[in-house]
């Protein structure tokens, strides 16, 4: 069975081959934070794991739904990954991909809520605050095809083309394998992303090559396709092979705490974008300046 998942991590394991030719994988543990980098280096392991050449990073923190309090070492250890990502210098665009009408897809429109919007903000006010070396971050939550009739790859490129950022930051929900990583997984990667995968939606690609500019696709996994969970939830028959319905595989499966997943993992994202993009500011001063 092809099992769906969006995680690069989920891939490898699938695989089973703890050296699979053309792929480099470390991990490290930071407290209760697990970070988990995988290097995909060429064409024929981009093949064998169904995902572009670059670098995904993979946080497992843990469970949103248990704690409020998002500044901690999972604040620190995601902050800390996507500065790392980030270009020095020029403006970054912060896409929120999704439908905030549909809970377990309005990650990315919600983390948008909490990005601190600067382009618009001159350099003689920025000194009157005391933020001298506030970077340029603009935000947008384009919706879907379905509420605006426009492809979301064509109002991003619109807008890249118009205010030429150094990089994009893309925030979407994603499908994992495992019901275990739902709400306790981010995911980074420098390859960027197809609108709508989390939830089986797929839009055009939004990358380096269709946006002219580095993009970095950021996600956390709400979902758990349906035909996939069957499969680990249901017994062999008689014949060793499994039955699952056909209408299983149309099906996208959630935690009953969505609502409370979401919110508090778009805080912490759109908080770690933040304070990775506005490293002389603390996160206080953020949080006052968004809420």
């Amino acid at each position: 069975m092809n099992f769906r998942t969006d995680l690069a991590l989920e891939r490898h394991e699938i695989l089973g081959k703890e050296h699979l030719s053309g792929v480099v994988s470390e991990t490290e543990e930071k407290g209760r934070v697990k970070i988990t980098r995988i290097e995909i280096k060429t064409e024929d392991a981009a093949k064998q794991l169904s995902k572009p050449i670059g670098s995904y990073v993979t946080v497992e923190v843990p469970p949103f739904s248990d704690d409020a309090e998002i500044f901690d070492e999972r604040f620190n250890a995601l902050t800390e990954v996507i500065r790392k990502m980030l270009p020095q210098k020029g403006t970054v665009l912060v896409v929120g991909l999704g439908n905030i009408s549909i809970t377990p897809d309005a990650l990315g429109p919600k983390s948008a809520s909490y990005i601190l919007a600067t382009r618009h903000i001159s350099e003689e006010l920025t000194k009157a605050i005391g933020f001298e070396s506030m970077r340029s971050v603009a935000s947008l939550s384009p919706g879907v095809l379905g509420q605006t009739g426009i492809e979301t790859g064509e109002i991003i490129k619109g807008v890249v083309d118009r205010i030429k950022p150094s990089a994009v930051i893309t925030i979407d929900a994603l499908a994992s394998r495992n019901l275990s990583r739902l709400g306790c997984t981010v995911q980074l990667a420098d390859t960027g992303i197809s609108p709508g995968s989390g939830v089986g939606n797929t839009r055009k690609r939004l990358d380096e090559k269709t946006l002219g500019v580095k993009v970095i696709s950021l996600g956390v996994p709400t979902v758990v396709d349906g035909a996939t969970l069957a499969h680990d939830l249901i017994d062999k028959n008689k014949s060793g092979h499994y039955s699952v319905l056909p209408e299983s595989g149309q099906m996208m499966v959630t935690p009953k705490e969505i609502d409370l997943l979401i919110e508090r993992a778009s805080r912490l994202v759109g908080m770690s974008i933040n304070c990775a993009l506005q490293p002389n500011m603390s996160h206080e001063d953020i949080l006052s300046l968004v809420s």
